[in-house]
């Protein structure tokens, strides 16, 4: 891993981290992508996703047994207090040794407990011509979880979706930028709210946002 490029500490506890992670290669990770199904929860049909939950045990990754996201509307005015359930990710996307590696990265720098449970949300977000796409249609928020981490797979023509932090939704974000291929964001949930702004193509076509986020806990309750 590349030093840390940004972060902030306060009294020597985790904050807010961003890095580049040149050990993570994105080669295998598109066709997981470009099956997603739609999310069923969203009224406009530009997001697409896949959820599953997962522990780590030294090395070894232990997928859990499915589940459903529940968060209270206090955190999702949008689809909070509802039973979201999600098709899990493909197996053969778990299998990849890079897909591993972003959640030990992610493990290693929040400095999880072991067996910690990890919920890994698999999300695109399109947009065309006539229709933007938000990353973040709840605003700015928190998940509900001690720590968040947004990984960055692929932008493929689109403008916009940068990633703000801020220490009170009132005030003027602590960190703005757009988060590229091989970027990890790692937030403590505690202390800073997050949003993303929407994307629209750069040409006349179809764009996407691919990105992993990853929360610990899972928020992910048993069916």
């Amino acid at each position: 891993m590349q030093k840390v490029l940004e972060s902030i500490n306060l009294d020597d506890a985790f904050m807010f981290t961003y890095k580049k992670v040149n050990s993570i290669s994105m080669e295998g990770f598109e066709q997981f992508f470009a099956d997603l199904p739609v999310d069923p929860y969203m009224k406009a049909k530009y997001r697409y996703r896949r959820l599953s939950h997962f522990i780590v045990s030294g090395e070894k990754l232990i997928k859990q047994p499915h589940g459903y996201l529940f968060q209270t509307k206090e955190y999702n005015p949008l689809a909070g207090d509802i039973k979201r359930e999600f098709s899990e990710l493909d197996d053969r996307l778990i299998a990849l040794d890079n897909f591993k590696k972003m959640i030990l990265a992610f493990c290693d720098s929040c400095k999880l407990h072991p067996e910690a449970g990890i919920g890994v949300h698999q999300i695109r977000t399109i947009c065309s011509p006539n229709d933007s796409g938000n990353p973040a249609p709840e605003g700015i928020h928190r998940d509900s979880a001690d720590f968040v981490g947004i990984f960055a797979v692929n932008r493929n023509n689109i403008q916009d979706g940068a990633t703000h932090l801020y220490t009170e939704k009132k005030e003027k974000p602590v960190f703005n930028k757009v988060l590229n291929p091989g970027d990890l964001l790692l937030i403590n949930d505690h202390e800073f709210f997050h949003f993303t702004t929407p994307i629209k193509p750069v040409i006349d076509a179809v764009g996407y946002r691919d990105v992993f986020v990853l929360t610990s806990p899972s928020l992910i309750n048993s069916i």
